[in-house]
Parts: structure tokens; sequence; C-alpha cells
């Protein structure tokens, strides 16, 4: 190699490595500081995507986690005041198998009456006093099934004994059921849904003493079907009954809890609870009264009616408690998996970095030994110039 002095190649080359190296050194103290590989989107542009997509998906879920668990704590809130409001009707059943007897007079049946009906409005203050967040929740929260809708009022000629929604929208649904084609169609106008009935039905028709479930899912609407001789229901279903049938949907306030990251229907859980006051009409007590012994008969069977109803809101609401804790469960376990996925990404090997830094340091120490050493050579072409320079001194 020449020896010259305006460039010095070695002194060049050993700053550009010491030069990358104090970027590795940069590096690594950065990584190392954030905990993260991906600190800034230079680091990997894709991967910078995938976790911040991950980052946002994770805190929706987070948030639907959170929001399952206070859906909880309000369908609780619900189920509690009705076990009161189940052991108030214990209470006037008794009262009204007490008034139904003859021995007992109209005056005797006065005092039954004063505390049935302090019960009844008991039960309406318990209905109205009930709230979640200032919200009520049992004088009808969420969208509910109008009770007189010709599929529930006609059950004798329809079969259908119970509708249960779970995130079906407001309106008018009619059915479309033609005899013997083993189909059921439902729809508003908007949307419909044709579903296939012939593997649960015996000869067309639901067998004596069962009930089976019609589950219009895509518009979340389940119908139960009724055989013959099924208690509290009043007709059995055949294939072609429930054509022109209607089933009207009324809009309420609430009953939508948001437990997933997305604005779908499958990330949300409808929760429908009906007027459970005492003069409303599902428990239809309101022209209930134990004055008289016919009427302290009536209202046995009024009363009876009115348990029956509660006990199936409350199993309603103890499966959709169910419902949420499992729904917290999936969505913890998807959250680990998630989170475990955002870290393979984005977060530093700790070990692999100790390394490399360890390695930066000492390649970065080597190369400003290698620098100053490079940086020495010019010198010898100075020691030529002064050797020159003395040997003409001396020839003179």
């Amino acid at each position: 190699m020449a020896l010259s002095i305006n460039s010095n190649i070695s002194a060049g080359n050993a700053a550009r490595h010491l030069k990358e190296t104090n970027q590795l050194l940069s590096r690594g103290l950065e990584r190392l500081s954030a905990g993260l590989r991906i600190s800034r989107a230079s680091a990997d542009p894709a991967g910078l995507s995938v976790r911040e997509g991950m980052r946002a998906e994770l805190a929706g879920l987070q948030v639907g986690m959170s929001n399952a668990a206070q859906a909880t704590n309000l369908v609780k809130t619900a189920e509690g005041s009705l076990n009161e409001v189940n052991t108030i009707l214990i209470r006037m059943r008794e009262l009204s198998t007490q008034a139904a007897s003859s021995t007992l007079t109209d005056s005797n049946r006065t005092s039954l009456q004063a505390e049935f009906g302090q019960l009844s409005q008991e039960i309406d203050r318990i209905a109205q006093s009930t709230t979640f967040n200032k919200q009520a929740l049992l004088t009808g929260f969420g969208n509910t099934v109008d009770q007189t809708s010709t599929a529930l009022a006609n059950s004798a000629t329809t079969g259908v004994s119970k509708v249960a929604i779970s995130s079906a929208s407001a309106g008018t649904f009619t059915f479309v059921d033609a005899p013997n084609d083993a189909e059921i169609t439902l729809g508003n106008g908007t949307v419909s849904q044709t579903i296939s009935v012939g593997t649960i039905l015996d000869g067309g028709a639901v067998a004596t003493g069962t009930q089976v479930v019609a589950n219009f899912d895509r518009l979340g609407i389940q119908v139960t079907l009724a055989g013959a001789d099924v208690a509290g229901s009043a007709g059995q279903f055949v294939d072609g009954g429930l054509n022109n049938a209607e089933l009207v949907i009324e809009s309420g306030p609430g009953g939508s809890f948001q437990v997933g990251a997305a604005n779908s229907s499958f990330d949300r859980i409808e929760v429908s609870i009906p007027n459970m006051q005492a003069s409303a009409d599902l428990l239809n007590l309101g022209s209930a009264s134990l004055a008289s012994i016919s009427t302290a008969r009536s209202a046995l069977t009024s009363v009876a009616g009115a348990i029956t109803q509660v006990a199936r809101q409350r199993g309603n609401l103890g499966a959709v408690q169910n419902r949420l804790s499992f729904n917290i469960a999936a969505t913890e376990n998807q959250i680990e998996k998630l989170q475990a996925s955002a870290s393979a990404i984005s977060d530093a090997d700790v070990v692999s970095e100790v390394t490399q830094l360890t390695r930066a340091q000492i390649l970065a120490q080597m190369a400003t030994a290698i620098l100053a050493q490079a940086n020495v050579q010019p010198r010898t072409a100075l020691k030529l110039l002064t050797a020159q320079s003395e040997s003409r001194s001396s020839a003179s």
C-alpha cells in the first residue's frame, strides 16, 4: 500500500466499522431499555403493522370482558329481585288457597285481600325500583316479544308455547309455513330465514308430550313448538299451522351487551326482560282478588301462572349468566393467546440482545484502538520528510 497523507484508507475503513458498531450499540441499548424489538416503525414495518392491529384487538377484548362482567352483575341484580318476587307469589298463592275454602266468610276474606293487595303492590314496587346504573330492569329491558302476537295468542292453532329472542330487531315478523313441506320461513320484509323442521317432527307434527325448538339463529329468534298434552300449552304444532301467523318484537331500552371487539352481531349478547310488574300483561295479577270464593279460585290460577312466568324468566336470566361466564373464560383465553403472539413479534429477546450488545461493545473498543493506530500511519511520511531535511542540512 502506498504511503499517503491526503487519503488515509486504513483510518477511513476503521472509522466506518466503528460507526456501524456504534449503531449496533445504540440499537441494542434502545431495545433493552424499552424491552421491545420493535420500538420504532423502521425496525420492522410489517411487524409493527401486525403488532398494532393486535394491540387494538386486545384493547377491545379487554373492554369487552369488562362489559361482560358488568353485564353479569346486571343480570344477577334482576334475578335477585325476581327471587323475592317469587317468594311473594308463593305467599299470594297461600292466601288464595286459604280464601278459596268455604271455611271462610267474605268478611274473613277482606283481611286476606288486604295482604294480597299489598303484596301485589310490592311486586310493582320491586319491579320499578330494581335498577342498575339508573336503568330500570324489570319494567321492560331490551326488545321484548309482544304476547298478543297471533303466533302466541292463537297457540291452539299454531302450537307455539314460547318465543325467546337473543338479538332480534324490533318489528313484525311473519311466518310462511306451507303444509307438508317440513319447512318454516320467518321474515320481516327485510331479512328472512328458512329452516327445515323435518328432523324434529313426528309424522308432520310435534310428538305428543314433547316440545321442540325452531331456531331462526340469523334472526335471533327461537320458537318453541309444543306437542299435544304439554303442560301450559293449548295446542299442538302441525306442519302448516304457522302460516301467516305474526310475531311482533317490541323495541325497548338497554339489553345489548358488547362483549367483543367488532361491530357484529356475534360480538354482542342480547338480553330481554319483559315487564314483570304484577299489573302488567305477563303476570296479569291486576284484576286478581280474594273478595269472594269464586274470585279467590280464579286468583289461584292467575298466581300459579305468574309463578310459572317468574320462574321462566329467572331460568332465562340464569342461562344468560352462564353464557356470560363462558364468554369471559373464552375471552380470557383469546387475550392470553393474542398477548403471546404480540410478544413474539414485538418483545426483545433479552438473552440475544445482551449477547449482541456485548459483541458490539468489544468491537467498538477494538475499532477505536485500530482507528488510533491507523491515524498514526501518516506520521511515517512526516518522519521521512524530517530525515530528508536533516540529511540536506548535514550535506551543506
